[in-house]
């Protein structure tokens, strides 16, 4: 059973996630490093815990999406950091360069978003999984066999927004153009 690749958005916050991490927790880095060293090798095989029913896919409208995305580029800039080509550039230059980033993009997550983890207990903790947990909120990696209760060590608490505020538009409003061009006159 494979599973669709995340979509452009998640996979954004989950390289977010993993820089800040990388600089927090040397394992996840040593990690990484292998992932990254070892492009040969085969990704590796994550069980199902169990056959999914077929669920009828609703369409999102892009809307807040586009209008975060929006947001998050005004203050972040963070749509122009993801297009330049970043491989001339030296690491402190990066460095530099997601640090204004990352402020105003947090910037951005504290005004328009409360945000706050899944699961409260530190990273590294030892939980259990009661059978019947929420499989949206929670997904168990490495081996999983057999039927929960599963018990494992948590390795990233999850994030869940607890409060949307996004500004409200004129119906005029493009939400397609997430930064107007600029023409000095």
């Amino acid at each position: 059973m494979t599973t669709a690749a995340p979509s452009v958005f998640r996979r954004t916050l989950i390289a977010f996630g993993s820089f800040r991490r990388i600089f927090k927790d040397p394992e996840f880095a040593r990690a990484v490093a292998q992932l990254t060293t070892n492009d040969d090798a085969p990704p590796p095989v994550v069980a199902p815990v169990a056959p999914a029913p077929a669920i009828p896919l609703a369409t999102a409208a892009p809307d807040a999406a586009l209008l975060l995305l929006g947001l998050l580029q005004r203050e972040g800039r963070l749509v122009d950091f993801l297009h330049e080509n970043i491989q001339s550039y030296s690491d402190q230059e990066v460095g530099a360069a997601a640090r204004v980033v990352h402020h105003g993009c947090q910037r951005v997550l504290n005004e328009y978003l409360t945000i706050t983890p899944v699961r409260d207990e530190p990273e590294g903790s030892r939980i259990t999984l009661p059978r019947g947990f929420d499989a949206s909120a929670i997904r168990p990696t490495g081996q999983v066999i057999g039927e929960p209760p599963f018990t494992g060590t948590l390795l990233h608490r999850g994030w869940r927004v607890a409060e949307t505020r996004l500004p409200q538009l004129t119906s005029s409003h493009d939400l397609r153009i997430l930064a107007a061009a600029e023409v000095e006159l």
